[in-house]
């Protein structure tokens, strides 16, 4: 047998190959939208894609269930669980409690594991060439290393009230019955490492086992105590904030997301095209130059995403495919590079990637405003109408923050306009923790037309400049 693990660092999103090297039949279960890293891996193996599968409708990313599904001919199966309003859109076989997969030597059976989600699946594994026990555990978003799957992102991302109680009794009763009764040598292999806002207390190990848990995570002893409300109060205690674009990603995985067929490489854009399309609005650029060389100066109305390896996170905060139908145009070396930021993008539904330009010579450029600490007090003190954002997560903002700041994560700033003043009417002043979170979600509000003025350094220089000031004046 073999299984692969395909992890996405950028959206801490794992996928996984299941092969069985006698007949070479492979499975893909929870695949991300740009399907060319499945299709090499199986190639590399000698080994066909049969089927592919998922664990649930996804919020945090765009699934390649269908995508990969039509490029290699297999048969996709989705979860027929949950009750009528948790039926996926599209056509595929759907999978109930106890229904298996087979792959020569290999069973993959599905159980139904609701509480993230209602119709939440995972797929116990059995090598059938060793044993007639199954020895793997593919949980998606319903056990991880050291945490469980939040069930409150219906209610903070897709519009739902007060499904997260439902969902926390679902989910303690489905590690009761459909995880502590497997053997704890069993391996997990869940669907998100540390850093995914599916749930507060994940690990970065790629895998764990079932008695390892047991014993360890924190839910153990309330399991053990048989402790239901105990275990609900922890759990949704402290969860972190969840990404507007969720609630887009739900929708969209549900009906079944847009098929991408073969996609070309982005074309060389010249500065005068790019130039006629910002000024009709058609086209909007892309900088991927670090922070402080964007505050050195960039193109009117330009994004920020500073990292490749945070670009589709970065881009979904930042750009609405649903409300917006400008083209995007990266700041990219070359088609590679450019490609490569695609390839970021389609895994959140940003279909919109035109070309790429290198360099912006040739374009109209401004210096977006930005303050320092120590002129903070006197630029609020001028602007007494001015809003002081910290686009941190609440957890973030309740450890420490700017007095007389407002939080509104970076990740919902651009799809919660009530929160905000009307565009243009007063000027926001915004920060983050060290300033990257802040250039992305400050050149997204310019973009929509407010005036935006960046605190130099964010959270991290002002809290060192506060602390200098104390000293000076005990000192004094």
């Amino acid at each position: 047998m073999l299984l692969e693990r395909i992890y996405d660092e950028d959206l801490a999103q794992a996928s996984y190959l299941i092969g069985c090297q006698a007949t070479g039949q492979a499975l893909v279960v929870d695949p991300r939208r740009d399907v060319q890293v499945y299709l090499d891996l199986a190639a590399h193996h000698g080994m066909e894609i049969t089927a592919v599968t998922e664990t649930h409708i996804h919020a945090d990313f765009l699934s390649g269930t269908r995508e990969l599904a039509a490029a290699t001919g297999a048969t996709a199966y989705v979860s027929g669980e949950g009750g009528a309003d948790w039926q996926y859109g599209f056509e595929a076989e759907r999978l109930r409690d106890g229904d298996t997969i087979m792959l020569g030597n290999i069973t993959v059976t599905a159980r139904h594991t609701p509480g993230h989600t209602p119709e939440h699946l995972s797929y116990l594994v059995t090598d059938g060439a060793f044993t007639d026990e199954p020895g793997y555990y593919l949980t998606g978003d319903f056990v991880f290393s050291g945490d469980v799957g939040r069930p409150d992102l219906l209610d903070e991302a897709a519009g739902f009230q007060d499904t997260r109680f439902a969902g926390a009794k679902q989910l303690f009763a489905s590690l009761k019955a459909a995880f502590l009764t497997l053997p704890d040598h069993v391996q997990v292999f869940p669907g998100h490492g540390a850093g995914s806002a599916c749930g507060k207390a994940l690990g970065a190990l790629p895998s764990t086992t079932v008695g390892y848990e047991r014993k360890f995570a924190w839910w153990g002893k309330y399991l053990e105590n048989d402790d239901e409300q105990g275990f609900i109060d922890e759990l949704l205690e402290g969860q972190p904030d969840a990404h507007a674009y969720f609630a887009r990603m739900k929708r969209q995985n549900k009906q079944g997301p847009a098929l991408l067929g073969e996609r070309p490489a982005p074309r060389a854009v010249t500065a005068e095209e790019l130039a006629a399309g910002l000024a009709e609005g058609t086209l909007a650029l892309v900088d991927t130059r670090p922070v402080d060389e964007v505050h050195r100066g960039t193109v009117p109305g330009a994004l920020s995403i500073p990292s490749l390896g945070k670009a589709a996170t970065h881009i979904a905060w930042a750009y609405d495919p649903e409300a917006d139908d400008a083209g995007l145009v990266i700041l990219a070396a070359d088609a590679e590079t450019a490609t490569a930021y695609d390839d970021h993008f389609v895994r959140v539904g940003v279909d919109a990637l035109v070309g790429f330009v290198p360099t912006l010579e040739g374009l109209p450029t401004v210096v977006p405003p930005v303050i320092p600490s120590a002129e903070l007090d006197a630029f609020l003190a001028d602007h007494q109408d001015a809003v002081l954002l910290d686009v941190r997560n609440r957890s973030e903002h309740t450890a420490g923050h700017v007095p007389g700041s407002r939080q509104l994560s970076a990740g919902k700033i651009l799809f919660h306009p009530d929160d905000l003043p009307a565009p243009g009417t007063v000027p926001l002043v915004t920060y983050c923790q060290s300033g990257l979170r802040n250039s992305v979600a400050a050149n997204a509000l310019r973009r929509a037309g407010h005036q935006v003025v960046e605190l130099d350094g964010s959270y991290a220089a002002w809290s060192a400049w506060a602390a200098r000031q104390n000293a000076l004046q005990h000192q004094s």
